[in-house]
C-alpha cells in the first residue's frame, strides 16, 4: 500500500516532464514563427522594395500555404513518420527556413524558397505538437483540458515576446539579425529537446506497453496495409523516399507561390473540393447527423469572414503603423516608451491574454444563470467589435493631418483582439460540438483550408490601399480602407443576424 502514492507521484513527474519538452519546444516555435511573421512585411517594403500590391498578394499566398498545409502533416504524423518525428523533421525545415530568409537580402532568389519551406515546415510541425499533449495526457480530460490553457499560453508568450524583440533587433541591427533571432529560437527549443527528449520518449513508450492507449504514442501507429506494401523495402528507404516527396511538395509551393495566377487557381480548387466534401459528408449522413452538420459548416463558414480581417495586421495596418503612425506613447507630457511598426502587432496576443481569463469567466457565469449564448450570436458579438475596430481606424485617419496617435492602434487592436475570441475563437470548438465524433477530423481540417481561404482574401482587401507606384495616396488610401471595412463588417452583422432564426431552428433539431 504505501508504494502506491509514490508510484503516482512518479507518473504524474513523468508525465510532466514529458508535457514540458512539448510545451518548450513550442514555445520557441512560436517565438520564431510570430518573430518572423512581425518583421516579414517591413523587411519586403523597406529592403527588397517590392511594391505594396505584390507584398500583400505574397502574404496571402503564405497564409493560404500555412493553414493548408497542416492536412499533410498530420497524415504523415498520423499514418507514416510518426507524431514526434514528423514535429522534430517541421522544427528542423524552420530553423532552415528563418535561415534562408537572413541570406535573402543579398540572395533574393533563396526568399521565396525560403518562405515556402517555413509554410511546410509549419504544416508538419503544428499538428503533431498539439497531438503529442493529447496522447501525454490521453484518459486524463481534466488534465488535458489544464496542458492546453498552459500551452494556449506557451504560444502567446512565446508570440509576444518575438513580436516585441525582432521588430527592435531590425530596427537596430537590420532584418539579418532579426531572422537569425528566430533561428536561435528554434535551437534553443531543439537544444531543450535533445537534454529532456528522453524523458518523453520513455514516458510514451511506458503508456504504450501499459496500453493505455490503443496504439504507441507518438510513433508510427500499426497500419496492416501499408506495412503489407512497404515490407520488401527497408525502414531507411521508406524514410529516404519520404523526404523525397517533401522536397517535391516543397519545389511545388515554392512554384505556386512565385505566381499570383497559380495560387488563385489553387484556391479555387482547394474551395471547390471541399464544397464537394461537405456536400459528400451531408448526403452520407444520417438524418439526425444533418442538422449539426449544416450548423458546423455555417458557423465555420462564418469565422472564416474573420481572417480577411486578421490579415490586415501584417499587410495593411502594419503598412499604415510604418508610414502614418507615431511610435511614441505619451501621457499628457509626460513620454512613456516608443513601439516601431511591426511591434505594433505584439498588441494582439497582449490582449489575446488579457481578455481570456476575462472571457471565460464571463461564460461560467452566463452557463450557470442558464443565459449561455449561442455560438451564432457570440459570433454576430465578435464581428460587432471588429467592426468598431476598423471604425477607430478609419476616425484615426478622418481627423488628422500628421502622425497618429500610437493610442489609436491599442484601442483598435484590443477591440480586435476581443471580437478574435468571439469568433476565430470559437472555430474549433464548433466542429467539437455540432460535427459527429467519426468525421471531425476531417471537418477540422476543411476548417483550416477555409482560413486559409480568408487570409488569402484579406489580402486582397487589404491591395485597396496598396500606394502606387509614385507612392501617392498615404493616410486617405488606408482610411478608405477601413472604412470599407467597417463598412463591409456592419453588412456582415446584418447578413448574420437574418441567418438567426434559421440556426436557431436547426440547433432544436440538433438537439432533438
Amino acid at each position: 500500500m504505501s508504494d502506491l502514492p509514490r508510484l503516482d507521484v512518479t507518473f504524474l513527474s513523468a508525465r510532466r516532464r514529458a508535457f514540458a519538452v512539448v510545451m518548450a519546444i513550442e514555445l520557441w516555435e512560436r517565438f520564431g514563427y510570430y518573430g518572423m511573421q512581425a518583421v516579414l512585411t517591413i523587411f519586403m517594403v523597406a529592403q527588397l522594395h517590392m511594391r505594396d500590391h505584390d507584398v500583400n498578394l505574397m502574404q496571402g499566398g503564405l497564409g493560404f500555404l500555412i493553414y493548408s498545409l497542416p492536412v499533410l502533416g498530420g497524415l504523415l504524423g498520423d499514418q507514416c513518420l510518426g507524431t514526434r518525428r514528423t514535429m522534430l523533421l517541421g522544427a528542423f525545415g524552420l530553423t532552415i527556413g528563418y535561415g534562408l530568409l537572413a541570406l535573402s537580402l543579398g540572395h533574393q532568389m533563396v526568399f521565396l524558397p525560403a518562405l515556402t519551406l517555413i509554410a511546410l515546415s509549419n504544416g508538419l510541425f503544428k499538428p503533431n505538437a498539439g497531438t503529442l499533449v493529447r496522447r501525454i495526457y490521453a484518459g486524463d480530460g481534466t488534465a488535458l483540458d489544464a496542458a492546453f490553457t498552459l500551452y494556449y499560453m506557451a504560444i502567446n508568450v512565446g508570440s509576444t515576446v518575438s513580436m516585441l524583440l525582432t521588430p527592435w533587433l531590425q530596427q537596430r541591427y537590420g532584418a539579418a539579425v532579426a531572422f537569425l533571432a528566430c533561428v536561435v529560437g528554434l535551437l534553443i527549443g531543439l537544444g531543450y529537446y535533445a537534454l529532456e527528449g528522453g524523458y518523453m520518449r520513455r514516458f510514451l513508450a511506458q503508456r504504450s506497453a501499459e496500453s493505455v492507449t490503443s496504439q504507441s504514442v507518438g510513433e508510427p501507429p500499426s497500419m496492416p496495409l501499408v506495412e503489407r506494401l512497404v515490407s520488401p523495402l527497408s525502414k531507411g528507404m521508406v524514410s529516404a523516399g519520404v523526404l523525397l516527396a517533401l522536397i517535391v511538395v516543397w519545389g511545388f509551393c515554392t512554384w505556386v507561390l512565385h505566381s499570383a495566377a497559380l495560387v488563385r487557381l489553387c484556391i479555387i480548387i482547394a474551395g471547390f473540393g471541399l464544397v464537394l466534401l461537405w456536400v459528400w459528408l451531408y448526403l452520407r449522413a444520417e438524418r439526425t447527423e444533418r442538422p449539426g452538420l449544416l450548423l458546423t459548416y455555417i458557423l465555420s463558414t462564418q469565422t472564416m469572414a474573420y481572417q480577411i480581417f486578421y490579415q490586415q495586421m501584417q499587410t495593411s495596418l502594419t503598412l499604415f503603423a510604418m508610414r502614418d503612425v507615431s511610435g511614441v506613447y505619451q501621457l499628457g507630457p509626460y513620454r512613456l516608451f516608443t513601439m516601431s511598426a511591426g511591434q505594433f502587432q505584439a498588441l494582439n496576443p497582449i490582449s489575446v491574454m488579457l481578455f481570456s481569463p476575462f472571457l471565460a469567466w464571463l461564460y461560467r457565469q452566463s452557463a450557470m444563470k442558464g443565459r449561455d449564448a449561442s455560438p451564432a450570436v457570440k459570433i454576430i458579438c465578435g464581428y460587432v467589435l471588429v467592426g468598431v475596430a476598423f471604425l477607430i481606424w478609419w476616425v484615426a485617419t478622418s481627423h488628422n493631418t500628421g502622425l497618429v496617435s500610437p493610442w489609436v492602434m491599442v484601442a483598435g487592436y484590443g477591440t480586435m483582439s476581443l471580437g478574435e475570441l468571439l469568433t476565430i475563437g470559437l472555430g474549433l470548438a464548433i466542429v467539437a460540438r455540432y460535427a459527429p465524433a467519426r468525421v471531425s477530423a476531417v471537418l477540422m481540417g476543411g476548417l483550416f483550408l477555409l482560413w486559409g481561404v480568408g487570409m488569402y482574401l484579406g489580402s486582397l482587401v487589404a491591395d485597396l490601399a496598396s500606394l502606387p507606384a509614385d507612392g501617392s495616396g498615404g493616410m486617405a488610401g488606408y482610411g478608405a480602407l477601413f472604412r470599407t471595412l467597417f463598412l463591409g463588417c456592419v453588412g456582415l452583422c446584418v447578413v448574420l443576424t437574418l441567418l438567426l432564426p434559421f440556426l436557431r431552428r436547426l440547433e432544436r433539431a440538433y438537439h432533438l
